[in-house]
């Protein structure tokens, strides 16, 4: 029988954070295909718009809770799998949408959602479950890394695609999503499970063998081991009867709360407004033609992506809640700061708000867009991990759905600056959020992390006695 080879390292946590590509593409592939497909369908209607662009999130919704939780059941890897062959189908159908097929696009969009969603859920876990505890951080930036690099493909691919003529670009670039799709396929088809994943399904001779891919000696292996083990009986009884109830009860309350509540302040400091709308935000600044500010999208893609690479560089040197707070705070400014000055100096250049715009992306890009999805996958306990994954990804899914559903609307009969002062009080409320409810996880084991929000469940549950004595 021919020997198994070893899979490289390398190899696993490239194609394990890949789904990112797919996440990133389609959030970023509808900001340049929008004013095509508005001129196209000669789209007026701001409710209409503001659907088309936030269908995939609205599906990402659901995509995510329910990949959390199948992926308890079936694994991590085979979701993957299962994610990609969705997303390239309704790729392909998003391009072969009847002219004027608005409801059909939605539909479909939602179904593509489902896909995006659960890449969102499923590449933080993997990702978490397969790094050593002293390079998570950087290991799980790389989803981020991926996210950011398959929107600015998206970008590019828009700004190459804008000479074509208005009916066949928008349908080109949606179709073209379903490439990287293609390619999860087949890297994710090589890939290990996960040897937390397997340990809890009664595999511990193949986990050892992928704790041997990824580890740096045999004692390390072991000394994971025994660790994943010692966690997974303790939870064995208690995972069986988990329901949705259990994330809120005084044991994991705690951490459910902090990887949730970060999750959902991501989205609902709006940075997906830009990332969605910047040729749209352009055009009401300066009056051009939004099909002409294609180029925009590219240049908040570059900064993402750096801003991406920066992170990996510092992910093991600041503390996590040190970087929330640097990011919210910078971020809040930026959203707040062009409402002051327009207030001040009426006559202000319409594009100051575009600059702002690229601060807030700038500080995003490294602070709370990265971080947000290696807390969550850092923060849930092995037991409700699929659960709580997939709640905290459904609410980043709400938010960011809402705030592609509403920006039209809310720009529709706000000035710019006024929309984006109430996404810059939202910013300030989750840096109050991160100082007070959520724990430091740097350089901690995933078990470490646990056993620290069993504490706090204990002492909630002292405190509650207390009060009821």
């Amino acid at each position: 029988m021919e020997k198994e080879k070893k899979i490289p390292s390398w190899f696993i946590y490239f194609f394990g954070s890949f789904g990112g590509i797919l996440f990133g593409y389609d959030i970023g592939v509808m900001t340049g295909a929008l004013p095509f497909l508005k001129i196209d369908w000669a789209l007026t209607n701001a409710t209409l718009t503001g659907w088309i662009t936030s269908a995939v999130m609205f599906g990402a919704i659901f995509g995510a809770s329910i990949a959390g939780q199948l992926s308890d059941r079936w694994g991590r890897r085979k979701m993957i799998l299962l994610s990609a062959v969705i997303f390239m189908i309704f790729s392909i159908l998003s391009g072969l949408a009847p002219n004027n097929g608005t409801l059909y696009l939605i539909v479909v969009r939602v179904f593509l959602g489902l896909a995006v969603g659960a890449a969102s859920a499923l590449v933080p876990s993997y990702m978490s479950e397969m790094s050593p505890a002293r390079l998570r951080g950087s290991l799980s930036g790389l989803n981020q890394t991926m996210i950011v690099s398959g929107m600015l493909l998206s970008y590019i691919m828009d700004f190459l695609l804008k000479d074509l003529p208005e009916a066949w670009a928008w349908r080109v670039m949606l179709t073209l999503a379903a490439v990287p799709a293609i390619i999860l396929f087949f890297g994710v088809m090589k890939l290990p499970e996960s040897p937390r994943f397997l340990v809890k399904t009664g595999h511990e001779d193949q986990a050892v063998q992928v704790l041997g891919y990824i580890r740096d000696s045999e004692q390390e292996v072991q000394d994971e081991l025994t660790q994943i083990k010692t966690t997974a009986q303790q939870e064995t009884a208690a995972a069986q009867a988990v329901t949705w109830g259990t994330l809120f009860n005084s044991k994991y309350r705690y951490l459910v709360i902090a990887g949730v509540g970060v999750a959902a302040f991501q989205q609902f400091q709006g940075a997906n407004a830009i990332f969605y709308y910047i040729p749209l935000i352009v055009e009401q600044a300066t009056g051009n033609a939004a099909s002409s500010a294609l180029l925009w999208p590219v240049i908040q893609g570059v900064i993402l992506v750096a801003g991406s690479l920066v992170f990996l560089v510092i992910a093991e040197k600041f503390k996590r809640r040190t970087l929330i707070t640097l990011g919210g705070s910078v971020m809040a400014l930026s959203f707040l700061l062009p409402a002051v000055i327009n207030k001040l100096v009426p006559d202000a250049s319409p594009m100051m708000i575009v600059v702002f715009l690229s601060l807030y992306v700038a500080f995003y890009s490294f602070t709370w867009a990265p971080l947000t999805w290696v807390i969550v996958g850092e923060i849930f306990p092995l037991a409700i991990r699929g659960r709580a994954s997939g709640l905290a990804s459904s609410l980043n899914w709400i938010g960011s759905w809402l705030v592609g559903l509403l920006f039209p609307v809310m720009t529709a009969h706000m000035p710019q600056a006024a929309v984006f002062a109430v996404f810059g009080v939202i910013c300030v409320l989750g840096v109050i959020f991160t100082r007070f409810c959520v724990p430091e996880t740097k350089g901690k084991s995933l078990e470490e992390i646990e056993e620290q929000g069993t504490h706090h469940g204990r002492a909630a549950e002292l405190k509650d006695a207390d009060v009821t004595d």
